[in-house]
């Protein structure tokens, strides 16, 4: 049987409203979480920002050993030290916008797995789907509103440039909400908890990423603009049309399909 988390007691250093720290502590959720990632023998577990530890120490005791990431310096000794009667913990101090995946992950894939924080919850997506060629899954906890845009389809008021660039790249499925209780301190917002699995790189179909994310971010610049207009700079009304888009549509009526089409069209100068 898992133990607890270490008691908030063994961490005497406070949340830091500055790096955005609200930890988890409902046994109840870390629970539901360790099950939905269900590690297996050889997997090798990635934690971003384990804070207090509530995901790292069940996660440990269920598979034995685990890699975190963690910026903040006040955290680094009890984590080290808790982990002690847990499982073998690899911590590295860092941000983890600076931490090469590719390079962490060598010769065999990864899963991610954290409570990101919100104020960098977007950059940090962007950031693992850079290296989704060596990410197996990611297991992550965000604000509600941002999973709710994640996972959005075409016509929805949040669909947009964070649904297409992670839908076109992963199967991003919504698992569950977790209410503010579950934090210390509590959020004034509920959380969600989001599956984001990397599609084969040979079913993606996109020609040339950068291309791809240049059309989708101008596309949504301008929600009001039709793609005519939006998309101005990267290609003109009549290539959208030989794609098969209709330039008078906007951004938010195009299915992940739509934009693959307008950025794999062929560039004419």
């Amino acid at each position: 049987m898992m133990r607890s988390p270490a008691a908030p007691g063994a961490f005497s250093e406070p949340p830091k409203k500055s790096l955005g720290q609200n930890f988890l502590h409902e046994r109840g959720v870390v629970d539901r979480i360790v099950l939905a990632v269900n590690p297996q023998p050889g997997d090798r577990l990635v934690e971003i920002g384990p804070g207090q530890g509530a995901m790292t120490f069940p996660l440990l005791e269920r598979h034995g050993a685990l890699t975190a990431i963690e910026f903040d310096r006040d955290l680094l000794e009890p984590l080290t030290l808790q982990a002690a009667t847990h499982g073998e913990l690899n911590l590295i101090h860092a941000n983890v916008l600076d931490v090469d995946f590719t390079a962490l992950a060598g010769d065999a894939p990864i899963r991610l797995v954290g409570n990101l924080p919100y104020n960098l919850s977007s950059p940090i997506l962007f950031h693992a789907l850079d290296h989704a060629a060596v990410v197996t899954d990611m297991h992550f906890m965000l604000q509600k509103e941002v999973v709710e845009r994640m996972a959005s389809g075409p016509g929805s008021k949040v669909y947009g440039r964070l649904s297409v660039m992670l839908q076109a790249y992963c199967e991003v499925t919504m698992l569950f909400v977790v209410g503010p209780g579950a934090f210390r301190p509590p959020p004034k917002v509920d959380s969600a908890v989001v599956r984001l699995k990397p599609r084969a790189p040979e079913t993606v179909g996109i020609d040339d990423p950068r291309r791809f994310s240049d059309i989708v971010r101008a596309a949504f610049g301008q929600r009001r603009k039709t793609l005519r207009n939006a998309l101005s700079d990267v290609m003109d009304g009549d290539a959208i049309a030989a794609a098969g888009i209709d330039p008078q549509l906007r951004a938010e009526q195009l299915a992940v399909a739509d934009f693959v089409r307008l950025a794999n069209h062929p560039v004419t100068t």
